[in-house]
């Protein structure tokens, strides 16, 4: 598997994030924007965790994402 293919998700992800009004989504969200795989999502995620640009929180039915 090629690297740059978890910076593209991370972009792919950011990017639906940043359209959305409040900078905030859901895990079942994201997956229908990006049309991403789970398990892409979470490389994404983990990229963008590490670089500082979101915050993950849970509540009783899916995982929130942030932007900071």
């Amino acid at each position: 598997m090629n690297i740059e293919l978890f910076g593209t998700w991370a972009g792919a992800v950011y990017q639906a994030l940043d359209a959305s009004e409040t900078r905030v989504l859901g895990f079942k969200l994201i997956k229908k924007a990006t049309k991403l795989k789970k398990d892409e999502i979470m490389a994404a995620l983990g990229w963008l965790g590490r670089e500082g640009k979101i915050i993950v929180s849970q509540n009783e039915d899916d995982i929130i994402i942030a932007l900071v």
